[in-house]
């Protein structure tokens, strides 16, 4: 798979649509989704609960067919969990086997991609010291906090070396101060490795912290309600940047249309008028 230049189209989501058949009467989920993420970009997605956020996701990774719709990564259909994307779910403690040192769970995926033995050991140590992990390879994720394991679980997608790293509200389950320090880990290792992220949140400031464009989701069946761009500098703060006018601006906006989702707005037109 070649890698886009920067700013070129990577990733594009055309009429995306996902009904879940089961026993009862079929569910849709996600109704039309259409959008395209270029290389190099950081693009946040968010929504009302049970808007489709990780239904979208799983769908990106591979992991459920549409219904509908294409999805294609770097000119290629994605029809199998594609080779140039990892992910990393909110699930920190499940996704990893706590029976594996930290260094042989961050290896684990370029044993299967089969990386030589001493490029592995080079991966391994640099993106544990990556995220600030150098000195803890030898021990075993029961051995670490939550956000240590969350940083081992982040260690081991870049270590994969990705075009696409998809995240899926992977700091929802940890303490405020270790949610700003992951944040900001996430952010430097984007600006240094060039990887493009779509990341799921529930939390409007850390859509808007994080990203260059938030996707606005509708409620259930899903569509896309506003692309939202932030403007709000390459280099950011947790303290200056929320305290920037232009932040508050966008979370106002945001909240707004979030809100608007929940009242059952399809569109923005419906979304401002629902105000």
């Amino acid at each position: 798979m070649s890698d886009p230049a920067v700013g070129a189209v990577l990733l594009e989501v055309g009429g995306l649509g996902k009904t879940y058949t089961g026993r009862g009467e079929p569910v849709e989920a996600i109704a039309d989704l259409s959008f395209t993420v270029n290389a190099g970009e950081f693009v946040c997605v968010v929504g009302p609960s049970g808007a489709g956020k990780t239904t979208l996701l799983r769908c990106l990774a591979g992991l459920l067919p549409p219904s509908k719709g294409e999805l294609i990564l770097a000119g290629t259909p994605i029809t199998e969990p594609p080779a140039g994307m990892a992910v990393v779910l909110q699930e920190y403690g499940r996704s990893l086997f706590p029976w594996l040192t930290v260094a042989e769970n961050v290896a684990l995926p370029l044993k299967e991609k089969r990386v030589p033995a001493a490029r592995r050991r080079e991966l391994v140590s640099d993106c544990l010291t990556a995220v600030s992990l150098g000195d803890d390879g030898g021990k075993y994720p029961w051995q670490l906090s939550g956000g240590m394991q969350q940083r081992v679980a982040i260690a081991r997608a870049i270590a994969y070396e990705p075009q696409v790293l998809l995240m899926d509200e992977p700091f929802a389950a940890v303490d405020a101060q270790t949610r700003f320090e992951l944040e900001d880990l996430v952010r430097s290792l984007w600006k240094r490795l060039g990887v493009t992220v779509v990341f799921v949140t529930h939390d409007i400031d850390e859509s808007i912290y994080l990203a260059e464009r938030v996707l606005v989701l509708s409620g259930r069946p899903t569509v896309l309600l506003e692309d939202v761009a932030v403007d709000l500098g390459e280099d950011r703060d947790q303290l200056a940047t929320r305290a920037d006018p232009e932040f508050a601006r966008l979370r106002t906006h945001v909240y707004e249309l979030v809100q608007a989702a929940k009242r059952g707005a399809r569109s923005i037109q419906e979304a401002h008028l629902s105000h």
